[in-house]
């Protein structure tokens, strides 16, 4: 079985682009032109130049001895949170800003959660001198201060969302509105593997550098390309997209994606899409979406601002579907005292986001010559607050 995208912008059964009249030529440029970009020569030396020198590329392949031997297993961390701006996001951003000048465009739009994509959106924006508006959840912007300031010191517009659950979902819908309204000047830039093809598949390809590196490091450290499990946290998708891309059709490398319980699966405070969800449309894409009996859309919940997103990518439905992921639920305690132990551990301290994927150790059991790649995808600053709130400091 293929696990990647077919022609159509389908992952098996979910995909596609299920999109207003108005959307259809946006989306339609893009479609035919995005992969013809994407290989061109020029396309990618720029891209690669900026991944090396302005990212900071590549990211280091981290044995964590102590982590590694409280679990009797070896762990190592991909560090995404070296990355300039602090997470995997900015892999993306760059090669969409990229994308956005070769299509002519000169002002750009992105929803952010966390704000990890709108500050990594923003970056780029200042880089390459375009108009920049992000928009984020009202209850987002209050829980992620800091990078609110930080876009606006990069010179962005920070929009709330205002309505529904005021959190990333109601971002995208206004993010999606404003793209309707000025189809012509602005390019949207989506910071997951979510919404209508093809962006599920451009932002999973810009994301696969963190396969494709972690292939050549563990040959240097390990004498094998093929770690036996790729673990990453899913909300949209994006961080964990990039971490199994190369090892997608690898049968023997596991695939472990670690979603987040919230105050626990049945709670009704939970964002664990692959147990709550249901077949439904969201943003454009055909997805597992957590939705009432009638098909409306419930409001996740997770205490980290990355992770409450009610769908999950296609690429990670079609995972979920066919077996070839295993999904894990973390709640919102152990995914924080994850955190705070891999800081006393190995002097790392996760966004809460990852901290969701190092907590699944305490219960999910691996061989001692087990070799487990985690995607540590950001870094924890953006969530001091949660973390001075939750522990007292």
């Amino acid at each position: 079985m293929n696990y990647n995208v077919n022609e159509k912008g389908y992952y098996g059964e979910f995909g596609g682009a299920y999109i207003p009249e108005m959307l259809y030529p946006n989306l339609e440029e893009l479609r035919l032109n995005y992969l013809e970009i994407m290989k061109s020569e020029s396309f990618q030396e720029e891209f690669k130049d900026l991944l090396k020198e302005y990212v900071g590329r590549p990211t280091p392949l981290y044995f964590a001895k102590r982590f590694s031997a409280k679990y009797n297993t070896k762990v190592y961390l991909k560090r995404e949170d070296l990355c300039h701006t602090g997470a995997h996001k900015v892999n993306n951003t760059i090669g969409q800003i990229l994308m956005a000048k070769r299509l002519k465009k000169t002002r750009i739009i992105a929803e952010t959660g966390a704000g990890q994509h709108g500050v990594a959106t923003a970056t780029v924006c200042a880089l390459m001198g375009l108009e920049c508006i992000v928009y984020m959840g009202e209850i987002d912007i209050e829980r992620q201060a800091p990078n609110v300031a930080r876009m606006k010191m990069l010179g962005a517009t920070v929009v709330p969302a205002l309505s529904g659950s005021r959190t990333l979902k109601d971002a995208t819908n206004e993010a999606i509105r404003d793209w309707i309204n000025n189809p012509i000047d602005t390019h949207y830039i989506i910071g997951s593997v979510v919404g209508p093809h093809p962006y599920p598949d451009m932002v999973a390809r810009f994301q696969s550098v963190i396969s494709q590196e972690i292939k050549i490091q563990l040959q240097e450290k390990e004498g094998r390309v093929n770690p036996d499990y790729v673990v990453a946290c899913v909300g949209g998708g994006s961080n964990a997209a990039g971490a199994y891309y190369e090892y997608l059709d690898s049968p023997d490398v596991g695939i472990i994606a670690v979603e987040a319980a919230g105050k626990g699966i049945y709670s009704g405070e939970s964002a664990a899409t692959s147990v709550l969800g249901k077949t439904g449309i969201i943003h454009g894409s055909k997805t597992l979406l957590m939705q009432t009996q009638d098909g409306q859309i419930t409001e996740p919940y997770s205490i980290s601002a990355g992770l409450d997103y009610p769908g999950v990518g296609p690429m990670h439905a079609n995972l979920y579907q066919s077996g070839r992921g295993e999904f894990l639920s973390i709640t919102d305690d152990d995914a924080m005292e994850a955190g705070l132990e891999l800081s006393q551990l190995e002097g790392i301290i996760p966004a809460i986001e990852t901290s969701h994927a190092l907590a699944i150790f305490k219960t999910r059991k691996f061989k001692p010559e087990d070799i487990v790649v985690v995607n540590l995808s950001g870094r924890g600053d953006k969530d001091l607050n949660t973390y001075i709130d939750y522990f007292k400091l």
